[in-house]
């Protein structure tokens, strides 16, 4: 048995020292009833749950996707029916495409129907085929003319994309990048690393893009991206090999979030540089197959009802098992 030196001996303690240091600051740094739950179902997949006791109860759901990992491709809803879509679930179309992971996408109108053929609001494009146009919106107290969309082109590079003034027709982009899979959302909630909350037209206001309106009075100070409600939001990383989809429930355990909430903490946690806030509510929708059996599932508590809403459109990624 060897016998350790007074330095020696000093040197560990002071590394047991440390160690217990750092322990204590991670118990420090994790906020009180905090649960994060990660894992990596697919390849390039990784999925985070997590709860948090602050600024209010909330349950929410990250999925971030490797858009550099091999097999990762993407699909969303096709054009279809007597409109543009044909409204269905987030996790049937999941289950229609034998996708791995879902998300839900544009707002549409009618709503609210039960009419099951809708108009998506804004661009949008399915494997190369755009159907719908950068547009104003009728809900313009929440949602802004030609809101800004996410694009995906067939090789997976990812972008924010703006419409071209120069054509009429809405749908043309002003980056050079081919419209594959396309959809748009309310705003870009998150601009070059910065969160950007839209304001409305006022005095103090004047090029404000919202107009302030029905159906709660919806004004600066009392901003529909103040609601506190679920939502569904999907971002890029800076260097745009990072995707990001996050939903927050407000039904059971969640009473969810406000835009700039979620925007913060996608900026501060997980990295997303820029991001677009998609439909929210009750069409909130995380629909993720079980990488053993296939089997899909919806991850988040929708508000609407047990197996999501009836919705426009969805994102649906492909990635293989490992």
């Amino acid at each position: 048995m060897s016998v350790m030196s007074a330095t020696t001996i000093t040197r560990v303690r002071m590394g047991f020292l440390c160690a217990l240091t750092m322990v204590a600051l991670a118990f420090v740094r994790a906020p009180l009833g905090a649960e994060t739950t990660t894992t990596h179902p697919f390849v390039g997949v990784t999925y985070i749950d997590r709860i948090e006791r602050t600024p209010r109860d909330v349950h929410m759901h990250i999925v971030q996707i490797d858009l550099t990992a091999p097999g990762i491709r993407f699909t969303s809803s096709p054009p279809a029916g007597r409109r543009e879509v044909i409204r269905q679930t987030t996790l049937s179309f999941l289950e229609q495409e034998h996708a791995q992971v879902a998300i839900n996408g544009h707002f549409f109108l009618p709503f609210p129907s039960e009419e099951t053929d809708a108009w998506v609001i804004g661009l949008a494009a399915s494997n190369g085929r755009v159907y719908s146009a950068f547009e104003p919106p009728e809900q313009n107290y929440a949602l802004l003319a030609d809101a800004p969309a996410i694009n995906i082109d067939a090789d997976n590079r990812a972008s924010i994309v703006h419409r071209d003034p120069s054509y009429a027709d809405g749908l043309h982009v002003t980056e050079p990048v081919t419209l594959w899979t396309a959809l748009a959302g309310s705003a870009q909630v998150i601009t070059d690393g910065a969160v950007t909350i839209p304001d409305y037209i006022d005095a103090e206001h004047p090029a404000a893009r919202l107009t302030p309106g029905s159906p709660r009075r919806y004004a600066n100070g009392n901003s529909w991206y103040d609601v506190v409600t679920a939502r569904s939001v999907i971002g890029l990383s800076r260097d745009r090999r990072t995707l990001t989809m996050f939903t927050v429930d407000a039904k059971g355990d969640s009473a969810g979030m406000r835009v700039g909430e979620v925007a913060t903490f996608l900026i501060k946690d997980y990295g997303v540089w820029d991001a677009i806030n998609i439909d929210g509510g009750g069409s909130t929708s995380l629909a993720m197959a079980d990488p053993s059996t296939g089997r899909g599932r919806l991850v988040n508590t929708s508000s609407d009802n047990p197996a999501g809403r009836l919705v426009a459109s969805s994102l649906a990624v492909f990635a293989r098992t490992r």
